[in-house]
């Protein structure tokens, strides 16, 4: 396995929850730290933590919904320090969104918050990395939610296994140019941002450890990676039983 270290490594998503504590973790490593994330204070502070740490930063308050702003930030890191050589993409969000009680709106705002940020950063990186001896590393933080049709959580696992199916196609078109592609998939993590919700959480993990797996992911380099065993595990059962059972199994999770 190899650490990262001395590389240039971009985070979309880095103020707070996971991507805010994977820059602090590879902060140790001597690396050019990109951050960037709407919010601008905490995106300083983490910052800041990165700096202290012994790792040049630059952060960059930027919108991922925005495609210029993204091809932007892209342009800023390669000018900034010559090369992308890792980028995470960890833009997202997924509220409980029942069926019955969503709009139109409410879908597109989900797909737009989860499949085009990773687009908007996808098509720039891909363009950089592309020009680049060595190629580099596009990580993504999918979920396992992106495996299968989860209720109350339906356009959020919908934007995720599109944006997974994309990245399967990326990864086999542009292995010959040095572009390698990590999905990863977690199960839940206690952040902030889904603290307040009702649904149920099984085997939730903290924000710390799922960056350790993020962070492990990036090193090994593997096509797919998931976590928690266990998270996984029930996923990947309930995939492998009779549609009718698995159905009642999720109903009656859901329900919880």
């Amino acid at each position: 396995m190899a650490h990262i270290t001395d590389r240039t490594v971009l985070i979309v998503g880095a103020s707070s929850g996971i991507g805010a504590e994977v820059a602090r973790q590879l902060a140790h490593g001597g690396n050019r730290l990109v951050l960037t994330a709407r919010r601008a204070a905490e995106l300083a502070a983490v910052a800041q933590d990165v700096r202290a740490k012994g790792s040049a930063c630059l952060d960059i308050a930027a919108d991922a919904l925005d495609p210029r702003a993204a091809a932007d930030v892209v342009a800023a890191a390669a000018a900034e320090y010559g090369s992308v050589d890792i980028a995470l993409l960890n833009a997202g969000q997924g509220p409980d969104m029942s069926m019955d009680q969503v709009s139109v709106a409410d879908v597109s705002r989900i797909m737009a918050l989860n499949y085009d940020v990773v687009l908007n950063y996808l098509v720039p990186l891909i363009e950089q990395m592309g020009g680049q001896r060595e190629g580099g590393l596009i990580a993504h933080t999918n979920s396992l939610a992106g495996l299968m049709a989860i209720p109350r959580q339906g356009p959020y696992c919908a934007a995720k296994a599109a944006a997974r199916t994309l990245i399967d196609a990326a990864r086999v078109e542009l292995a010959p140019r040095g572009i390698r592609f990590t999905s990863i998939h977690p199960g839940f993590v206690a952040t902030e941002r889904i603290s307040g919700d009702d649904l149920p959480k099984p085997f939730q993990v903290s924000q710390e450890r799922a960056a350790r797996h993020v962070v492990r992911a990036m090193e090994k380099e593997p096509a797919q990676a998931y976590f928690p065993r266990t998270t996984t595990a029930l996923v990947r059962t309930l995939r492998a039983l009779p549609e009718p059972v698995s159905s009642r199994i999720l109903r009656k999770l859901a329900a919880r």
